[in-house]
């Protein structure tokens, strides 16, 4: 085991293995901690998941895409990001990509997702 895999094994969170399996195309709901000021507070961003880079790894991501009135909003949460305190699959959705960068092109009934109704 080389210095890299040492540092990484240190830095991994342990909730991430308590993560529920999602995939791109999944509404997720993810409760993150927000701090303003001496406060900190749990905000829940409720999106649809764009992409998943290397799921479950010190150096993964997943990106969530969410419609705040008529602008959409993305944001990107690292997979061992503390501030993230759980996460919730709204519902399942069925694509065939697993980058889905052109719903952002896309507007209103032409963004929706098919639910995935085999999956659980």
């Amino acid at each position: 085991m080389n210095l890299i895999d040492v540092v990484n094994q240190d830095h991994a969170l342990a909730r991430v293995t308590d993560y529920p399996d999602f995939r791109a195309g999944d509404t997720v709901a993810v409760h993150a901690r927000i701090t303003e000021g001496a406060k900190s507070r749990i905000q829940v961003f409720q999106g649809v998941v764009l992409a998943i880079k290397a799921f479950g790894k010190v150096n993964g991501h997943f990106r969530v895409r969410k419609m705040s009135g008529s602008e959409g909003v993305e944001r990107v949460f690292p997979f061992h990001c503390p501030s993230v305190e759980k996460i919730d699959i709204v519902q399942r959705g069925k694509v065939r990509k697993s980058k889905l960068y052109y719903l952002r092109e896309l507007t209103g009934k032409k963004a929706r997702i098919k639910i995935d109704y085999d999956r659980k």
